[in-house]
């Protein structure tokens, strides 16, 4: 897809505000998801005469700014999960930032830590590079590794939660 045809998606966007503002076209919506696909954006936004569309993948809804309409994404096409309890698990470690998870030192030596480890309170559970820097995570609290969530050299994103330590 090109710029040509980001913008015919543009043109589609209903333009003005209040209760008579026609509906968006459901085309639109489906078109940008591709696009966030296709490209591997995680959102896309437009603008058209002062309307603007939303769309951000990985979230419930997908939404108009600005205006009193709100829009559903596209439906997904597996079966929704069983509802999980909100929150992360308890001894969850959350990454403080966002940026790329390393399991070990360097390429090729062993990770710092595996399930069923014990930890103590400030060991080094990961590392997080984020703008070249290379942060070590820490262990919160003593305990067991229970979970890892997350793989070597993986996108995390604030509060994403990488280790559970019981």
């Amino acid at each position: 897809m090109n710029m040509k045809d980001v913008k015919s998606i543009g043109a589609r966007i209903p333009l003005g505000k209040g209760k008579n503002m026609p509906s968006i076209d459901s085309s639109v919506i489906r078109e940008l998801a591709e696009l966030l696909t296709e490209t591997g954006l995680t959102e896309i936004e437009i603008e058209q005469g002062g309307s603007r569309l939303r769309v951000v993948r990985q979230m419930a809804n997908a939404y108009v700014a600005d205006a009193p309409v709100a829009v559903t994404a596209a439906p997904a096409a597996e079966a929704p999960a069983p509802a999980k309890p909100k929150g992360p698990p308890a001894g969850a470690v959350a990454s403080p930032m966002v940026g790329t998870v390393y399991t070990s030192p360097e390429p090729g030596k062993p990770p710092f830590v595996k399930v069923g480890d014990k930890v103590s309170e400030g060991d080094t559970l990961l590392i997080v590079e984020a703008m070249k820097t290379m942060n070590p995570i820490s262990a919160p609290k003593s305990g067991t590794v229970t979970e890892i969530c997350v793989q070597d050299a993986e996108p995390v994103e604030f509060g994403q939660t990488l280790v559970v330590i019981a």
